[in-house]
């Protein structure tokens, strides 16, 4: 038996992966700020520090895999804490717990939103791990009606922290593969708001163009992050695999990257 690490396990994406792994005979240690194995707030250091004590108290010490997929979708600096810092501290925060694993995996939640217009300065702030200047940046944007640029910004930064990362001594020369999905529109309680009516829904198409089948319910990504993370994943290092319908492929074309 298995044992996975989900984050925002108790809603859309997490709900549905942490179902998907324990159906498939996986131990899954769910983390979520309600309903999970582990109650923190991936929004502050504390939180992180008390997520990854619990999860080390309840694994016995070693973790077969992490899923970091906590996320925000609200034009507030707290995404950021949550999408970028609260993410890589669940990576690098349980790293170590990996290392026993006879197979370590690790997977993260990105968007095909990391393909939108986003904020250098953010982004920058975000890689060089300072969180103080970059929730100043974000509460800039959301003082200048930006605020639809964080959550794209987060995105951003994450999977170029996943390409720096994959590849060192620390994952992929320790045998972990680091990879990520990056899904398009997700029927989620966190996307309800945004497609509620037909003209929400025909606007976000023009944004997010999804051809193959359209929007998707959460089992979709889901699975994705279960192949990810499963012993069968031996050689997948630092992609960022789209599970979009299409909208990489419309709006990027011919570009691979």
């Amino acid at each position: 038996m298995r044992t996975v690490v989900v984050t925002g396990s108790a809603s859309g994406i997490g709900l549905a992966t942490a179902e998907i792994l324990r159906d498939r005979g996986d131990r899954v240690i769910g983390v979520d700020v309600h309903d999970a194995e582990v109650v923190a707030d991936l929004s502050t250091t504390a939180g992180r520090a008390a997520m990854v004590e619990q999860v080390r108290e309840l694994s016995g010490g070693t973790v077969d895999a992490v899923i970091a997929n906590a996320g925000l979708a609200l034009p507030v600096a707290a995404t950021v804490a949550v999408n970028f810092f609260g993410a890589v501290a669940t990576l690098d925060g349980l790293r170590p717990l990996l290392l026993g694993s006879d197979a370590p995996r690790a997977s993260l939640t990105s968007s095909m939103a990391s393909l939108m217009p986003h904020d250098d300065l953010l982004v920058e702030a975000a890689l060089a791990g300072d969180e103080t200047k970059a929730m100043a940046r974000a509460q800039e944007l959301v003082d200048a009606d930006l605020g639809q640029l964080i959550y794209s910004s987060t995105k951003v930064a994450l999977c170029r922290w996943m390409r720096r990362h994959a590849a060192t001594a620390e994952w992929a020369g320790a045998g972990i593969p680091l990879n990520g999905i990056g899904p398009g529109i997700v029927e989620t309680p966190m996307t309800a708001e945004m497609i509620a009516t037909e003209e929400q829904r025909a606007a976000m198409a023009d944004v997010v163009p999804m051809p193959l089948h359209g929007y998707m319910q959460p089992e979709v990504p889901a699975r994705l992050h279960a192949w990810l993370v499963s012993e069968e994943n031996t050689h997948l290092c630092g992609q960022l695999v789209f599970v979009d319908g299409g909208s990489d492929v419309v709006i990027r074309g011919d570009s691979t990257w």
